[in-house]
């Protein structure tokens, strides 16, 4: 699979101290949402291959969650960038590929219009927690959908050593408390030696740690918003991979004083 990636990271969550500390959550501005950068155009290509021909491993629902879905993919349509062209049924996309709008299951749709990774996470009733009911994952950093669906947070961040006891019931409460009025934001940073897009990876299988100096740096821009209609939480995934030449002399310094191990920063 081609190596696609960015030639500069537009945020370093190690340079500033309400970013670096887990879990990192600062509010959204909406306008910022969805974005659309360099690679866009091999991201959506290569999204658009993954959704063809390994659909069953990016993209996977647990049924009950269409309505959500639907009013995921009327959210995005009204917040598309300049480039796209939204017709009867229909959206052409800055890199003149045109999707039907009815052909395929919305959360599949929406997928397909943006760069980001699109999750939907509802909580039963009488449930403590919220759990993953849909998804599309095409680039996922060391874990496997098929592995996470309809599993609660805790469970979807076991890999994660940080995510436990009060961290997990503090992003939680973030969940219950989350307004459709005010979205957040948080990001990762991740040391990887293979720069490739999709990493599926299953708890049991570990990821194999970078040795020396990991060559490429992988940020997550992850940002959660819910749903006013279904209430519904969309957990959005924007990726960067960015050479460690292409990291500028001060995201450099700033690594230097602040180090992530080779897991990351709020993995």
């Amino acid at each position: 699979m081609e190596h696609i990636c960015q030639k500069s990271l537009p945020h370093a969550p190690w340079m500033q101290p309400a970013t670096r500390r887990l879990p990192g959550i600062q509010p959204l501005d909406m306008a910022d949402w969805l974005v659309m950068d360099e690679a866009f155009g091999p991201q959506m290509a290569l999204r658009d291959r993954l959704l063809k021909d390994r659909r069953e491993e990016v993209f996977a629902t647990m049924g009950g969650e269409e309505a959500a879905a639907e009013e995921l993919l009327a959210l995005i349509l009204t917040r598309l960038g300049p480039g796209y062209e939204v017709g009867t049924g229909k959206v052409t996309r800055p890199d003149g590929v045109t999707v039907a709008l009815d052909s395929n299951h919305p959360l599949l749709v929406a997928g397909r219009l943006v760069q980001e990774d699109l999750c939907l996470l509802d909580q039963p009733e009488g449930a403590d927690e919220h759990v993953l009911t849909g998804a599309v994952l095409c680039f996922p950093a060391s874990w496997s959908l098929s592995e996470k669906l309809g599993r609660p947070l805790t469970a979807i961040h076991d890999p994660v050593p940080e995510y436990e006891g009060h961290l997990a019931a503090r992003v939680q409460r973030v969940f219950d408390a989350l307004h459709p009025d005010r979205p957040l934001w948080r990001a990762n940073a991740l040391l990887y030696a293979d720069p490739a897009l999709h990493q599926p990876r299953r708890h049991a299988d570990r990821r194999v740690q970078p040795k020396g100096q990991s060559p490429f740096l992988r940020s997550e821009r992850q940002s959660l918003l819910r749903l006013p209609e279904s209430r519904a939480v969309v957990f959005s995934i924007h990726t960067w991979v960015v050479a460690w030449d292409d990291l500028t002399a001060d995201q450099i310094d700033g690594l230097a004083a602040h180090p992530i191990d080779k897991a990351g920063v709020g993995a």
